[in-house]
């Protein structure tokens, strides 16, 4: 038998075997007791002290709380995406389809040229990856990561869980950007990730461009990248990447965010980032191989070729959001009805908490975002949905005030 050199092995190797001891110590010693307290000690502090993302159980409910597109495909594309799905090799993992995938969405978003794209497990892992990517582990600094306020909840959770220090810049009380704030934070902090929704989640404000730019020229100035985070695009009446692909130059720090979710395609978990070639590609480093499922991937493609189908639905949610708005401004008890860009619209009443119980027993879930923000004191944000579901909606609203 020949003998096997310690340090030949990897301290990882199954062959590694530590060496049993004779004489009188005892070979099965009974180890200290294990608990699951002794193992939670292990887990941060911070992390422990937080809540999961919670999703409301919503079985028997009108879902009108997270901004999806009530429009399923119609039946003759549901039986071909079915066919396609069960035609894949799911035994093998993600390879040059997801290329496929990636000139589909350059080409439907308009890609400019010199640009790269990163894709994502729903925009949510993108943050994640930012934040990660900007993070300045182990040099005794640390990176901060700055948005308008309230905004996204995803943007100071990456932030703590990466690492960032967060620095939220209130809105005004009409949810616009302050951007003499804006400028002066960013001056103050000098922050290496500068997030600006467009429209903006939960307020559903579309902000003055003129104000954006001057808001990126600065964090750009100091060195920062900026994140325009157009989740809610297909219902917005603009976007940012004109200006990007008008000046390059003044915007080469500029990334684009987006996702399928508000697309039509929230169950299939796809986002994209797009910006200049050289910092997506740092981006993409900090990607986990695979995040992008083959069935994901495929399903996405299905409906990227089925463009003007979900066209049409957006087009359909932005004439329902119109007649929405005006019933909301007609209705006795709210105090607020917001201008939106997006398949939300943002109300304040009385009472939200009341509001929100009494629309739940009426079976109709809408999103209290009142403990969010001081900003959003008594406020609900309620989706754009068919007239159908709006119609119900309001019944139900109207009867909780």
């Amino acid at each position: 038998m020949h003998d096997v050199r310690m340090d030949a092995v990897p301290m990882t190797s199954p062959f590694l075997v530590a060496p049993q001891r004779t004489g009188h110590c005892r070979m099965n010693s009974p180890a200290a007791p294990s608990t699951p307290l002794n193992a939670l000690a292990r887990i941060r502090p911070d992390v422990r002290a937080m809540h999961a993302y919670g999703v409301q159980p919503s079985t028997g409910m009108l879902k009108m709380d997270a901004m999806e597109n009530p429009f399923r495909l119609p039946a003759h594309l549901q039986a071909a995406l079915g066919q396609r799905l069960g035609a894949l090799a799911l035994n093998r993992y993600p390879g040059d389809r997801v290329l496929d995938l990636k000139a589909a969405l350059a080409k439907y978003a308009d890609m400019p040229e010199g640009y790269g794209i990163v894709l994502g497990n729903g925009s949510d892992e993108l943050i994640t990856l930012l934040a990660l990517a900007c993070a300045q582990p182990g040099t005794g600094q640390r990176a901060t990561m700055l948005a308008p306020m309230p905004g996204f909840v995803m943007y100071p959770l990456s932030a703590q869980l990466q690492g960032l220090d967060f620095v939220g810049v209130p809105l005004t009380p009409d949810f616009e950007l302050d951007e003499p704030a804006m400028l002066a934070a960013i001056a103050r902090h000098q922050p290496a990730i500068t997030y600006i929704a467009y429209p903006n989640n939960p307020t559903a404000t579309l902000w003055d461009e003129g104000a954006v730019q001057r808001i990126i020229d600065a964090a750009g100035a100091q060195g920062g990248i900026v994140v325009m985070d157009e989740a809610y695009q297909p219902f917005a009446s603009r976007t940012f990447i004109d200006r990007m692909r008008a000046e390059p130059a003044r915007n080469a720090h500029v990334l684009l965010m987006r996702t399928l979710s508000k697309f039509g395609l929230a169950g299939v978990r796809l986002g994209y980032l797009i910006g200049p070639a050289a910092l997506v590609a740092e981006i993409d480093k900090v990607r986990p191989p695979y995040n992008v499922s083959v069935l994901n991937g495929e399903a996405a493609l299905f409906a990227l070729e089925h463009a003007d189908v979900f066209a049409a639905q957006a087009a359909e949610l932005v004439a329902q959001r119109t007649v929405l708005v005006n019933a909301l401004r007609q209705m006795p008890g709210i105090e607020k009805c917001w201008d939106s860009e997006a398949n939300m619209v943002l109300v304040r009443v009385a009472d939200s908490a009341r509001a929100y119980e009494g629309m739940k027993a009426r079976k109709v879930l809408v999103k209290n975002v009142s403990t969010m923000h001081p900003l959003l004191a008594n406020c609900l944000r309620l989706t754009v949905g068919t007239a159908e579901d709006n119609a119900q909606m309001l019944a139900a609203l109207q009867a909780s005030l």
